[in-house]
């Protein structure tokens, strides 16, 4: 039998890593670009811009958890796979949001050496929403 909330499962899952991928790749072009700038100028490439490079992974973890819940859940299964689309959507705008968020942070931090707390801050306020997402879907997906 064809079960829809199997496939909202899977769909979150998909559709959170897809966002991850595209937010890495702008973060890392973002990275990779100040890194450029820092050799050409003689200046220290800083590490750390790994962390803006990086940060849109977490979303797929996101994912992840989140389809564990819906794969486990007995809620209806048009519900679920309605769910798991509105979730695995917002995950991966966040994730992409992220990535925008993370190659400026890089840009910023490469060029002056200077704000990483405050770069950090708005590139954690767009995975606030793929938290959200998350910590949401699994609520409606526990509620009785």
């Amino acid at each position: 039998m064809f079960n829809f909330g199997m496939i909202g499962a899977g769909i979150v899952m998909g559709i959170a890593a897809i966002g991850s991928a595209i937010g890495l790749g702008i973060a890392g072009q973002g990275a990779i670009g100040a890194w450029k700038r820092c050799y050409v100028n003689n200046k220290p490439a800083p590490f750390i811009l790994t962390v803006f490079a990086g940060a849109p992974l977490t979303q797929t973890l996101y994912g992840f958890l989140t389809m564990r819940t819906l794969a486990n859940s007995s809620k209806d299964p048009a519900f679920l796979l309605g769910l798991g689309l509105a979730s695995g959507l917002a995950m991966a705008f966040s994730a992409v949001a992220q990535g925008q968020a993370g190659a400026a942070s890089a840009d910023a931090l490469g060029e002056t050496g200077e704000g990483f707390a405050k770069y950090i801050m708005v590139v954690g306020l767009c995975e606030t929403v793929a938290l959200f997402a998350m910590v949401f879907t699994m609520m409606m997906c526990n509620q009785r």
